[in-house]
């Protein structure tokens, strides 16, 4: 068997003891990344040497292979994991979905998430032809991911108007080809014009010269062997309408040297004396989870604390911790005792015995360094919970546990619990969640249910289908929906604060289930009811009865109703860990089903501070503001009520009114090439496969999900006032005399509220507005009243004079709001008026042009020579004439 089939299973992470890519010197170290691409890491990295003027290249990686490998040379892995991977080799989305991409969230400038390359692309040695070699392919993710940068290529607008010409979107401009349809035969045919857009027909391609003058760019066309740099600010093609240019409006070079995470190393390497070596790798595994719990039991957490910490680690105990995982629990006050060494959990009544162990009475100082130390239970993964500042100096006890190599994930239970949790968590790629303890807000419980280890399999993964609480002396009613791909190992759990409630659930099909079907623990004051089977899809309705005041909360989590069927999931998180309030903050949440987005789902976020202060705000899949990309399921919005202290994040989902569907993935990533002009003629690439996309149906869904808490500093009691945020969607038409433009509308504070005013304004040189954006054209907007964030806008004007055929404006936009601070200049749109004429406008391709001057050339030829022979004919007739007339003389009479 090719080794290659073997190690492309592995998995593709970039991730370290830190959990982040580290420049050391000029290399890239910390990598881990699959054995089967060692060639095109190496390959990568030379490229990559050469892309950036010999600065930086890949040092070292490390290879984290899957658990279930018998081999047994690996060493063990640290805090390497495949959820926390940047870099993942896994199965497409859909059949024969094999091209590589980069997933981005954030602003231009900011890292990607994961680059994502499929078995099938790094087996098949034919795709490299269709997308260039592999080592090139990964450099050119490899700027998605690290330095947030976006294509320069768009496949839904591949042409575009320039000076009354067409254009193919690329950069540089300098890149020359030619333009050709293929037709079903896979013949080639001259290019038809839209009638109405009059720009080439979808079936227009553009076919590239395999020999270029120019070396960029990168984010173009990697395929091309010319092709060894990023575009710099003197070639950048500002005109071009990607993506590069709508998020960023600058050159990808200028992009990585003034805005990336290494823009400052970037800015002072030289480089090295002599050319890098190829990278180094090693070989890592993880095997079995491995979990401790280790859990303050202090004076502090008498009373509520202890039982609701009690509560929690039931439920992750009995719902959470997957089958076959050890798990052992560690306490600590004044003193440290193991209450259980590691136990592998391979039955249910292993779990309730493992339930009988946790801490049930609190008293003492808080000795954390004593619980850290504690090494009896300790595991690959650390769940640490504490309520209060240390006793002893966590600050000289956590280095030590940092570098344990343990993954460790902490619990602020309470406002005074120690800061150090923080850094252990972010230093080891753990989790740090805050959570108070007013019982309804069940944040313990979330934070309990969010430790989860992904190993990239989400059908054996606990989905947290609900969690909601409330202060009633009455019904406490609801519904929860159960859809197709959930179903198994379905429970409801509810915890009451005093008195044992009425229960009544009702299947979508009419069964109820009362007490008599559930089993209530009155010491955990829990009622559960475990659905037998699977769990019929569907609306489940519940309704609890309370005759005193109390709070009452209900937590639902399910699994895959199917082996083979991903359930729905949403992941959410902050783009900032800890702000001092100079950078607008974020949310984000993904909800997809593996890699496949869920789109037109109803999303909603709440942060609550430590202090009690709580925001709700629906989040927006619009790809406006905050937002990305519209319709990827990435669901996203600014947060610009920032208080100080720690905050806490929750996001719920549940499907709009029937429309949520299930959506084709949008992605950054390196183009197919249909083929390329060799002395010029076209040869053509083998045709890209089909992508199969199965049904696009979601039924009625609900999803909950807590994401890492988030620390604010403000250097004032007051959050900071953000501008209206900067619009990219802005687009422009033409249509006689008349401009027409859409956008969608910013807010007061970024995508917050309504802005005050706008300012448009228009140009005829496109540099001119991007550098210079008072010094354009102002149009009269008195009439523009602007709407609440995230509406659509739209205004029509025609301007002081007729616009003449051929002509192309250039426009944009900025906001202002109620103390005038304005936003940043919009993207540039772009208008041409192109009336419909008897010959077809001019189309910029060289080799077409060449190909119409070789027909030139030949046809005067022909009439040059058609001439000459004629001249010649007519000459030599009259020659002959003259001799006839000398030999023969007429004679008159």
């Amino acid at each position: 068997m090719d080794s290659r089939a073997v190690f492309v299973l592995l998995w593709m992470l970039l991730s370290s003891t830190s959990t982040g890519i580290k420049l050391d010197g000029n290399g890239y170290v910390d990598i881990i990344i699959a054995i089967g691409s060692r060639e095109m890491v190496t390959e990568g990295s030379y490229y990559l040497y050469d892309a950036l003027d010999e600065k930086v290249y890949f040092k070292d990686a490390t290879i984290l292979v899957p658990s279930h490998w018998s081999v047994k040379d690996f060493s063990k892995a640290r805090t390497e994991s495949f959820e926390k991977a940047h870099i993942k080799i896994d199965y497409a989305n859909s059949v024969n979905n094999i091209e590589p991409y980069t997933k981005q969230y954030g602003e231009c400038g900011d890292e990607g998430e994961f680059i994502h390359f499929t078995p099938e692309y790094l087996l098949n040695d034919t795709l490299i032809e269709l997308y260039g070699s592999r080592g090139r392919v990964l450099v050119h993710e490899w700027a998605h991911l690290r330095w947030g940068v976006y294509d320069e290529n768009n496949d839904k607008k591949p042409f575009y108007y320039s000076n009354g010409r067409i254009e193919p979107t690329r950069c540089s401009k300098n890149i020359e080809g030619q333009f050709y349809e293929v037709t079903a035969g896979g013949s080639l045919q001259q290019c038809r014009t839209d009638p109405e857009t009059l720009l080439l027909t979808k079936e227009c391609t553009f076919f590239p010269d395999r020999n270029q003058i120019t070396n960029s760019s990168i984010m173009f066309l990697p395929s091309l062997d010319p092709v060894t740099a990023f575009c710099h600010e003197n070639e950048h093609n500002y005109e071009a309408p990607n993506m590069q240019n709508i998020k960023c409006g600058k050159a990808t070079w200028t992009v990585i040297f003034e805005d990336s995470v290494d823009k400052d190393a970037l800015r002072s390497l030289k480089p090295p004396e002599s050319p890098p070596p190829p990278p180094s790798f090693k070989i890592v595994q993880r095997k079995q989870r491995v979990v401790c719990l280790i859990l303050d039991v202090s004076g502090s957490m008498r009373g509520s604390r202890i039982l609701l910490q009690q509560q929690a680690a039931t439920h992750f105990l009995r719902n959470i911790i997957e089958e076959q995982a050890s798990v052992g629990i560690v306490q600590f006050s004044t003193s440290a005792s193991t209450l259980s060494p590691l136990t592998t959990i391979d039955s249910d009544n292993t779990r309730e015995n493992l339930i009988k162990m946790l801490p049930k009475v609190a008293d003492g100082w808080t000795n954390m360094c004593l619980g850290l130390n504690n090494g009896d239970a300790l595991g690959d993964e650390i769940i640490f919970l504490t309520d209060g500042e240390a006793t002893d100096n966590i600050e000289l006890c956590a280095p030590s546990a940092i570098k344990s190599g343990a993954i460790i994930s902490t619990v602020a239970f309470g406002k005074k619990a120690a800061t150090a949790l923080i850094e252990m968590a972010e230093q080891t790629g753990g989790k740090f969640i805050y959570a108070n303890d007013e019982l309804t807000s069940n944040q313990l419980m979330d934070a309990f249910a969010s430790f989860t280890f992904s190993t990239g399999d989400y059908t054996k993964e606990p989905v947290q289908l609900e969690s909601v609480g409330e202060r009633t002396s009455d019904w406490f009613n609801g519904t929860v929906s159960v859809d197709q791909t959930v179903g198994n190992k379905t429970s409801f759990v509810i915890i009451y604060e005093l008195s044992f409630p009425s229960v009544y659930i009702q299947s979508p099909s009419g069964l109820i289930y009362t007490q008599t079907n559930t089993s209530h623990d009155k010491l955990l004051k829990t009622v559960t009811l475990n659905v037998p089977g699977t769990a019929e899809p569907g609306d489940w309705q519940y309704s609890i009865q309370t005759t005193i005041l109390q709070a009452l909360t209900l937590t639902v989590t399910s699994q895959a109703a199917q082996a083979d069927v991903p359930p729905i999931t949403v992941k959410t998180r902050m783009n900032q860990k800890s702000s001092d309030g100079t950078k607008p903050m974020i949310v984000f949440a993904e909800v997809s089903q593996n890699y496949r987005p869920v789109i037109n789902a109803e999303v909603w976020a709440t942060l609550e501070s430590e202090t009690g202060i709580e925001h709700t705000f629906q989040l927006l899949d619009n790809g406006a503001g905050a937002d990305a990309s519209q319709g990827d399921g990435i669901y996203s919005r600014y947060f610009t009520k920032m208080v100080n202290g720690r905050s806490s994040l929750k996001v719920r989902v549940k499907n709009q009114e029937g429309q949520t569907r299930l959506a084709a993935p949008k992605k950054s990533g390196a183009p197919y090439v249909p083929g390329y002009v060799v002395n010029g003629v076209v040869q053509l690439n083998p045709p890209k496969p089909p992508v199969s996309e199965e049904p696009l149906e979601v039924g009625s869904f609900t999803r909950t999900a807590t994401g890492e808490s988030f620390e604010v500093t403000l250097s004032g009691t007051a959050p900071p006032n953000f501008p209206p945020n900067r619009i990219t969607d802005l687009s422009a038409e033409i249509h006689e005399d008349t401009v027409l433009l859409s956008w969608t509308a910013p807010g007061e504070d970024l995508d917050q509220g309504t802005a005050k005013s706008y300012e448009i304004r228009w140009s005829f040189d496109l540099d001119m507005l991007r550098d210079s954006f008072s010094n354009g054209h102002v149009v009269n907007t008195a009439a523009v009243s602007p709407q609440e964030a995230g509406s659509v806008e739209q205004h029509s004007f025609n301007l002081s004079f007729p616009i003449q055929n051929g002509t192309t404006l250039s426009f944009a936009i900025q906001s202002e709001d109620e103390v005038n601070a304005t936003s940043e200049t919009s993207n540039i749109a772009q208008a041409s008026k192109i009336l419909r004429a008897p010959k077809p406008p001019g189309i910029s391709n060289p080799g077409m042009n060449l190909t119409v001057l070789v027909i030139s050339v030949c046809v005067v030829t022909m009439v040059i020579c058609f001439i000459v022979a004629v001249t010649t004919w007519a000459v030599k007739r009259k020659k002959l004439s003259s001799e006839s007339k000398a030999i023969h003389p007429i004679i008159h009479f």
